[in-house]
């Protein structure tokens, strides 16, 4: 992002020269901001018109977005921490990997940023994290009933419990891949001679039988000495492949085939189940993952967004040419 403060500067040029009796005339009469030799001056107007094909348009909404943002959103601890946080990060990296780099913190913050200074990094972070909360907000005043009830059938469940039994694949760090697929393949063989034990077990019996191959095999120094069991959890919480297991199993069911995980291999018996919370009680859950959704499947959301506030706030640029860039942008964004 350009720094807006000394784009807005290039931009009223024209203003700013106008009666000055030492800034150089051309043939033209026009004002000269720059002389070379004999014939090839560049005039302001001339500046002023490049650099408003190029940046106006970015800038402006920059300082429009800033004001409108401001009044919507007070800049509180939330919004501090944030930037407070993003700042010190920043001098970190700086301090850490780009000191031999940069002359200055101040040097990086411009080659990277487009701005010249800490507090101008400051209203940069500041500006795009209300602008995050612009779009939050649009995205909520925009979601209908139909789409929450739809996540609320499909993604919502009750939380479960289970028991599991884990067989890690040990190797040392930095091992071949022969080694390691070596250890894996022992680490599942093992796990599938404990299922044929399970397998030779009446129904009624089996989940002692798991608790007792759990104390005696299991490598979760967590859940081991309590027969495997692993406590009630829901959707989120646990590995994929894992989660994805246990929620397919009915209760008093137990995979038939080894689970793979990051952490190696599991046997899961599912112990017990909840009915999932009603509607209204997951409600501002169900609404906070929409959010997160639909800014991920959509990159402009955010430019959509903002283009809707301004919209809102009646805003309408005067200036012909940059009003027909926003347009353009519009209709660009819109598609």
């Amino acid at each position: 992002m350009k720094n807006w403060k000394i784009l807005v500067g290039l931009l009223i040029i024209p203003a700013l020269v106008t009666g000055c009796g030492k800034v150089p005339k051309l043939e033209n009469g026009k004002e000269a901001v720059v002389t070379i030799g004999k014939g090839d001056d560049i005039a302001v107007d001339d500046l002023y018109n490049e650099m408003k094909e190029k940046y106006a348009l970015s800038v402006l909404l920059d300082m429009i977005d800033s004001q409108l943002l401001n009044k919507a959103y007070k800049t509180n601890d939330e919004v501090k921490d944030y930037v407070d946080g993003q700042v010190k990060q920043l001098k970190y990296y700086f301090d850490a990997y780009y000191s031999s780099t940069y002359a200055s913190f101040e040097e990086m913050l411009t080659q990277a940023y487009g701005v010249s200074s800490e507090k101008e990094l400051r209203e940069l972070l500041t500006l795009d994290y209300k602008r995050g909360l612009a779009t939050d907000d649009y995205i909520k005043d925009n979601l209908t009933d139909k789409e929450i009830k739809n996540y609320y059938d499909d993604e919502i469940v009750g939380d479960i419990r289970v028991s599991h039994i884990l067989i890690k694949a040990n190797y040392e760090d930095g091992a071949d891949e022969e080694t390691i697929e070596k250890a894996k393949t022992e680490a599942k063989e093992k796990a599938e001679k404990l299922i044929k034990e399970l397998n030779k077990e009446d129904k009624k019996n089996v989940k002692d039988k798991f608790a007792e191959l759990a104390k005696k095999n299991s490598e979760d120094e967590g859940s081991a000495s309590k027969g495997g069991d692993v406590d009630f959890f829901n959707k989120g919480e646990m590995d994929a492949s894992f989660e994805k297991a246990a929620y397919d199993l009915k209760v008093g069911e137990y995979t038939k085939t080894p689970v793979e995980s990051a952490y190696g291999y599991h046997i899961i018996l599912k112990t017990d189940e909840k009915d999932k919370e009603k509607l209204d009680k997951v409600k501002d859950k169900i609404i906070d993952a929409l959010v997160t959704k639909k800014k991920e499947s959509d990159e402009k959301i955010q430019i959509k967004a903002l283009i809707e506030l301004r919209k809102k706030n009646k805003v309408e640029i005067q200036d012909a040419s940059l009003k027909n860039q926003y347009k353009t942008y519009i209709e660009t964004n819109t598609k």
